[in-house]
């Protein structure tokens, strides 16, 4: 049995600590615990500390070491204990480390490498602490004050983690004062190089880089050494010199996306990608809709891209689409074909198989249509164009290299017939070109420098280079790198579309689904995924990556930069029975204990309150510190506790419907071993906050790999990935924080949409000399404010979750000019964006 707080033990124990060099108070707490007190006095006899004349912040540290390190063996323990006393570990975040460290690496440690691991001998000066937290932030891709915490974060994941927490943090705003002006006036950052953060992550492919760096992964890897704009090899220097003339020696990427379908989270590293590595090096980027399937496209594919690319932070520098250049490819096509470098072939896709070996992968040869003279083969592809033939009974194809070992130089299909109007040529063509065709050639019709794409692509870019000089037009260089998969999901656009159809998931927004639309539903922050993408690096490797690491992102984005509301989620009644009926305290709470910045809330305490029905049981335990018969638990912020007096139940179902409890508001204030979270009710203020429904969402498969499952993926889906809750009680402080996230992120939309329509106009050159112009303009028109939705609203459920409202919610105080609180017609909705560390269990 554990000594009681006043036992003549317990006083023993504290007079024991003093003597080592605690305080009062410092000793009583380390005395508390009884497993933690007997291992500091364990340290403290054997190494005879009484008789050292240790200093308070010594004694502090091994006081640490007693709570983290009592699993340790006694020899490890004991190798912890001379770190301190020889003033190796200075602080208690590097006697956490050496935890850490001694409980991976026994005894015989090595003792550099234990220095290294626990910043032994870190010093640095206050002008190179500036200095290294204003390099980190220039190259970084964080977007304004929103991304403080991240960056915070980020440099403790460095060696900087050892400096002063106080000086690093105004270091860190010192430098977002620089980049960004003051909080809350800065203007967007608009097409300013988007730079990004260490490479300190250990899922990155490429090796780890030194703790003591601040590494870009645009000036670094992969792509720190691609070829400078001009460098790429051309069949004529000719070409060359009109290149760099044109782009006049600036990068030009482009992010080519088919519009048939959601992007998905794997797409967010090829927007981060090209657009970054543009705006790193002051260069552009162009959105190009790889148009050339009407059969598949439709017109939210397209809408959705643009607002998803403006959600994620970057502005196209123009917006084209493959479709633009029809006329001008269909002349390369005829010149392809009076050049003998293509012909029109009537084989069925069961013989062009065959031609290629077919399934016993036997020698190759060539079509029987091969070697038709080139005029017929022009007259041919007249017919096509005229809609002489119908789909499949005519292609167009490449006359490349059979004998070649690669799959793509295999006289691929240029352009096909296809009976389906276009949505921006309506049924002007019967042709359309194919994407090994179309693709090479946009870019060098774009002037692009640099072709970025996943490996998928490597084959590819043997015949993308072979058409281009097929043609004698300029060459762009293609290159590769890893593309970004997610474990434990799909991202086939095809069994997402079943998904939807066959009712497992709403919508291709659902937020158990990794489409970018639906983790923005879900709440997840666009600059939580800039962080994952950018901490993963970039390399010719792929990054496949667990769900879960990524929700640990989000965890580590949200931690720093949003707000904490007391919320209960299954609420239970609590009647204070010694407050009078009227009782009424107003408390003042920081919304942010760490974060200053984001102000404060008020909220009422009242005789009645609710607390989470997990916070009570009718069963004590030596292990459980929240409510129980007769047992004493804090309120967050309250300014005394609570005791249980008694409860009443459900006559029908047993469970507790309310307790009772006397508040401990006389005499000297117990101090309780933990704090729960609680809403009062106090309708004059509109307290506590309903909500209607708390989706909490759940992995949607239930193994790693859904693809493998048998007889096929949709076998793997769990049947309980959507838990709906509905009354959870919120904080009344809601209103306020939901109506100013709403207008704050409504402001800053609109500023970026003016400075999207500036650029926009700077950049209203033509494409391409002589490219087509068409009457009508489809061009899609969302503008970042008319993007901004209810998702922006988020916040920290105290202990429960991080959390954001719903699209469905409909919530008449975010309408200008209506004042904070519920209306009648309101229907909260929160989505659970992801959970809390604690989520396996909340002890004290």
């Amino acid at each position: 049995m554990a000594p009681k707080a006043d036992s003549p033990e317990t006083a023993e124990l504290v007079e024991l600590f003093k003597k080592i060099g605690l305080t009062q108070s410092k000793a009583a707490e380390a005395a508390k615990s009884p497993k933690s007190a007997a291992t500091l006095k364990g340290i403290i006899q054997s190494h005879d500390l009484v008789s050292k004349n240790l200093d308070e912040k010594q004694a502090v540290l091994l006081a640490a070491l007693a709570v983290q390190g009592s699993k340790l063996g006694d020899a490890e323990r004991s190798y912890a204990v001379s770190a301190i006393l020889d003033g190796r570990l200075k602080t208690t975040d590097q006697v956490s480390e050496a935890v850490k460290y001694l409980d991976v690496h026994p005894l015989p440690v090595d003792s550099a490498d234990f220095d290294k691991s626990t910043g032994v001998g870190f010093s640095i000066t206050p002008e190179e602490l500036v200095a290294r937290v204003k390099e980190y932030v220039a190259s970084s891709a964080y977007t304004g004050w929103n991304n403080l915490g991240a960056a915070i974060g980020g440099l403790k994941a460095t060696d900087l983690r050892w400096a002063n927490a106080l000086e690093l943090k105004n270091a860190v705003e010192s430098a977002f004062l620089e980049k960004f002006g003051a909080k809350g006036t800065a203007k967007p950052k608009g097409k300013e190089p988007k730079r990004e953060v260490a490479e300190s992550s250990t899922a990155s492919p490429e090796p780890a880089a030194s703790a003591s760096s601040s590494r870009s992964v645009f000036s670094e890897g992969f792509l720190g050494h691609l070829h400078k704009v001009g460098e790429n090899p051309q069949i004529h220097p000719h070409l060359r010199e009109q290149h760099l003339a044109a782009t006049k020696s600036i990068v030009h990427t482009r992010f080519p996306p088919e519009p048939n379908g959601f992007l998905h989270i794997g797409h967010s590293k090829a927007i981060f990608v090209n657009f970054g590595y543009a705006a790193y090096n002051n260069g552009h980027c162009y959105l190009r809709y790889d148009d050339t399937n009407p059969e598949a496209e439709e017109g939210r594919y397209f809408e959705s891209i643009l607002e998803t690319v403006r959600w994620l932070g970057f502005e196209p520098w123009k917006i084209t689409y493959s479709s633009d250049y029809f006329d001008k490819l269909y002349e390369l096509a005829v010149e392809l074909i009076r050049r003998d470098k293509g012909y029109i072939c009537h084989c069925t896709a069961e013989e062009i198989y065959a031609n290629r070996g077919g399934d016993e992968r036997g020698p190759r040869k060539a079509c029987i249509h091969r070697s038709r003279p080139v005029a017929e083969s022009l007259a041919e592809f007249e017919k096509m164009k005229n809609g002489a033939y119908q789909p499949g009974q005519a292609i167009l194809r490449m006359k490349q290299d059979l004998e070649s070992g690669n799959t793509m130089m295999w006289d691929l299909v240029a352009y096909r017939v296809l009976n389906t109007p276009h949505h921006r040529t309506h049924d002007k063509w019967k042709i359309y070109p194919t994407y090994d065709f179309t693709h090479c050639l946009c870019d060098s019709f774009e002037n692009i420098t640099h072709s970025l794409c996943t490996t998928e692509f490597i084959a590819s870019r043997e015949s993308y280079e072979w058409l281009c000089d097929a043609l004698e037009v300029y060459k762009p260089r293609q290159s590769e790198y890893g593309r970004l998969n997610l474990t434990g999901t799909i991202m086939s656009k095809r069994k997402i579309l079943q998904l939807v159809k066959e009712g497992y998931v709403r919508d291709w927004d659902d937020p158990r689904m990794y489409t970018l639309i639906a983790l923005r539903r879900r709440g997840v922050p666009p600059g939580a995924i800039l962080s994952f993408v950018s901490t993963l690096g970039v390399s010719t490797a792929a990054s496949n990556i667990q769900a879960v690491r990524f929700e640990q992102a989000i965890r580590q984005y949200l931690e720093g930069s949003v707000s904490r509301l007391l919320m209960v989620l299954r609420p239970v009644k609590v009647t204070i029975e010694n407050l009078p009926e009227d009782f009424l305290l107003w408390l003042e709470k920081p919304l942010h204990p760490k974060v200053p910045e984001l102000g404060s809330s008020k909220v009422p305490l009242t005789r009645t309150i609710y607390i989470d029905a997990d916070d009570f049981r009718l069963e004590d335990s030596k292990d459980y510190f929240r409510l129980a018969p007769g047992k004493t638990v804090g309120l967050f912020q309250a300014p005394w506790p609570i005791t249980h007096v008694s409860h009443q139940t459900d006559a029908a179902t047993g469970q507790v419907v309310e307790i009772i409890c006397r508040a401990e508001n006389e005499g000297a204030p117990k101090k309780p071993k933990a704090f729960i979270q609680w809403v009062a009710e106090h309708r004059p203020s509109g307290s506590p906050v309903i909500v209607d429904e708390t989706r909490i969402f759940h992995q949607l498969f239930k193994s790693e790999n859904p693809s493998a499952a048998v007889p096929d993926f949709k076998a793997d889906i769990n049947p309980n990935s959507l838990e709906i809750v509905k009354g959870a009680m919120v904080e009344v402080g809601f209103w306020s924080l939901a109506k100013k996230a709403y207008a704050d992120a409504k402001a800053e939309g609109k500023k970026r949409t003016e400075e999207a329509l500036k650029n926009s106009a700077e950049a209203a050159v033509p494409v391409v000399k002589g490219a087509p112009t068409h009457e009508h303009d489809d061009t899609p028109k969302a503008t970042s404010e008319q993007l901004i939705g209810k998702e922006v609203i988020r916040f920290q459920g105290l202990r429960v979750a991080y959390f954001a409202v719903d699209k469905e919610a409909k919530l008449a105080c975010l309408e200008e000019g209506v004042e904070a609180g519920r209306r009648d017609g309101d229907y909260l909705v929160l989505n659970r964006i992801v959970s809390l560390k604690e989520d396996s269990g909340k002890t004290a």
